[in-house]
């Protein structure tokens, strides 16, 4: 008769547990996991790259001293944070981690931007294929960040929506931190290079004629 009793009673509660959110709050949970498991190994992929990256620059560029060490520096700063699944229940080790990210973003757009000055480093094969790879990778981690994103507000909304907020205070679930959207497409946009042959300047033996060459009056 117990054993009968308890299973009764597990089952009213199952019943009650799933009417109330509370399995909605475990898969949307799983979810973010997935997603932020995503982020850190495409975060992970491109900090991977930066030693050779900044190597293969400094072979043709070995003056940009301050540029070169910018980019050390910041991706020394993403490794001393542990992104661990914890991380996304802190909202204050999430903003430092994203600003960690955001920093080393801004770091390796600087670098972009000294590699135009070296056409010899932009021929370089090593580079090319080094910059195709991080190309790869920013696009990647745009897609991990937006996939996160719609798995924390799903999530979001179902510990504030009623009844389920209920059974979020109940079992302590708690809204989760978001990447912020400020200068999102800046942040995560791949830092371009042009690999193209520079034009010759106007007027220059063998240059095309200016389209915008103003017929001489009669």
């Amino acid at each position: 008769m117990i054993k009968r009793f308890l299973a009764a009673v597990m089952l009213v509660a199952t019943a009650l547990l799933s009417g109330c959110g509370y399995n909605t709050l475990q898969s949307t949970d799983e979810q973010i996991k997935a997603a932020w498991a995503e982020v850190v190994n495409q975060y992970q992929r491109r900090a991977d790259l930066i030693p050779n990256l900044v190597n293969t620059v400094k072979g043709f560029a070995a003056q940009e001293q301050a540029v070169l060490l910018g980019v050390t520096n910041a991706r020394a700063k993403v490794g001393t944070i542990q992104a661990t699944p914890e991380l996304i229940n802190d909202p204050q080790a999430f903003t430092r981690f994203q600003q960690a990210q955001g920093e080393l973003s801004s770091a390796l757009s600087r670098l972009m931007v000294v590699v135009e000055r070296y056409p010899e480093l932009k021929s370089d094969q090593n580079f090319r294929d080094l910059q195709a790879q991080l190309e790869g990778t920013e696009n990647r981690i745009t897609v991990a960040r937006q996939r996160y994103i719609k798995a924390v507000q799903e999530y979001n909304v179902v510990v504030r929506s009623f009844p389920s907020n209920l059974t979020a205070m109940l079992f302590s679930f708690k809204e989760k931190p978001q990447f912020t959207v400020d200068n999102e497409k800046e942040i995560s946009k791949a830092p371009a290079v042009d690999f193209r042959e520079p034009k010759p300047a106007a007027g220059s033996p063998g240059s095309p004629p200016s389209e915008y060459t103003v017929p001489a009056t009669q």
